[in-house]
């Protein structure tokens, strides 16, 4: 069976090889897609733009979703995959660098599972990233498909 994708959405390309390394690091063996802003996001998710006409019926395994995004901001694009049935039970964990209380709020508000903000240090990310694909990659149990019950 195919391992299902990891999406990350990050516009910082720094943020983005440390996160790939970091997954390396500790050996998780999913694919990572990257979408480098909210409409790139929400284009891979639904299938429109640079990405119609790919399957859609394989969705993510997790989304690691950044906030301050180009074009359309990660609390945007939360709620618009929680206002479709395809992607509103979707793992999204917020990975950011934001500090504002009112973004973890609304984080949670709009439906995230998760709210992680980004260590400084490289240990420190990579110990949490480890966790966060042990967890959600292996220790949880997805919800089925929308309508496969």
């Amino acid at each position: 069976m195919k391992q299902r994708c990891i999406l990350l959405v990050e516009d910082n390309p720094d943020d983005v090889e440390l996160t790939l390394l970091a997954f390396k690091d500790s050996h998780i063996q999913n694919e990572v897609v990257v979408a480098r802003d909210g409409a790139e996001a929400l284009d891979y998710l639904f299938g429109t733009g640079a990405y119609a006409g790919c399957d859609t019926d394989i969705m993510p395994a997790l989304i690691l979703l950044d906030l301050n995004l180009p074009k359309i901001n990660g609390l945007e694009v939360l709620h618009r995959m929680r206002c479709d049935e395809r992607t509103k039970l979707l793992p999204v964990v917020i990975l950011t660098s934001s500090k504002e209380e009112r973004d973890l709020l609304n984080g949670y508000r709009l439906g995230a599972n998760s709210y992680i903000r980004k260590p400084v240090d490289f240990n420190q990310f990579s110990e949490a990233l480890r966790q966060v694909g042990l967890y959600w990659l292996v220790i949880n149990e997805p919800p089925p498909k929308p309508g496969s019950v």
